[in-house]
């Protein structure tokens, strides 16, 4: 529970700013692909999920996009939506359905210190199942091609890396500034290459980079960190969200633009 924490309390510190996403919900209601809600059940769970299509004629790889600890906002939406501009079909769950009164989720929680309370209260388990149900739901679309990628930013990059190890049909992960399991044996069970992207600023998870290469080598893993430094001395945590705002320092700018680069070039090799 230590390591999620980091990435939670990261949070916390910039929460006031996060929220005001007038920018990123300007984006979606400009973007000409389609997108829509979906209601994904497993067991006595609804889970709700945005996804973007893309506008492609074959069937896509798909991106299983694992929100921040400020749950699915306009922001996570709109990285769905890049998603599929760049050809990718992406899923994003809210995998705080159900945390709200009315069964609501994120947008019903009233703020984020509710939706940050609630994402600390959420068992494994349940993330894991929520998951797994959202990759099997886009897995089986006909505008997918069977691949399915995971992919998350903060507290959802420690949950990208540890559903990693719960899946092995995953073709890849990709952890956006977020931690590692620290058991071997979970390590263990990874079927695909892991990406990490990090901010040079960030230093409590750059911190945990080493002990996680190590682990991941022990476990025979591949494991492909990048810890950018940049203009003014590199971006601090949240980089993928901040590099897009209309206020984004020059460092938070251009990692946003070299992380989407690299994140879509390993993407096109799968």
């Amino acid at each position: 529970m230590r390591q999620l924490s980091i990435s939670i309390l990261a949070a916390a510190l910039i929460a006031g700013t996060v929220m005001g996403q007038d920018w990123a919900k300007a984006r979606l209601e400009k973007s000409p692909r389609h997108l829509e809600w979906v209601k994904v059940k497993h067991g006595d769970r609804v889970v709700n999920c945005f996804i973007a299509y893309p506008q492609v004629k074959d069937p896509a790889t798909a991106v299983l996009v694992i929100h921040e600890s400020l749950g699915l906002t306009d922001w996570v939406r709109g990285v769905t939506d890049q998603l599929a501009e760049a050809g990718y079909l992406a899923i994003a769950p809210d995998l705080l359905s159900g945390a709200a009164p009315g069964a609501g989720g994120t947008s019903e929680l009233g703020g984020p210190d509710s939706v940050r309370k609630a994402i600390d209260s959420l068992p494994s388990d349940q993330i894991t199942a929520d998951l797994k149900a959202a990759s099997d739901y886009v897995a089986k679309l006909p505008t997918c091609n069977g691949k399915v990628a995971v992919a998350g930013f903060g507290w959802g990059g420690s949950q990208s890396f540890r559903y990693a190890t719960n899946d092995k049909e995953l073709k890849a992960a990709f952890v956006f500034y977020g931690t590692a399991p620290t058991k071997l044996d979970e390590l263990a069970r990874i079927r695909c290459p892991v990406y990490g992207f990090y901010g040079s600023k960030d230093a409590p998870l750059t911190a945990t980079i080493d002990k996680t290469a190590a682990l991941m080598a022990q476990a025979s893993q591949m494991f492909h960190p990048l810890v950018y430094g940049g203009p003014g001395g590199g971006a601090g945590h949240g980089f993928m969200r901040t590099g897009e705002a209309p206020d984004a320092s020059e460092a938070d700018k251009k990692l946003h633009d070299f992380a989407w680069a690299r994140w879509k070039a390993e993407l096109k090799k799968l």
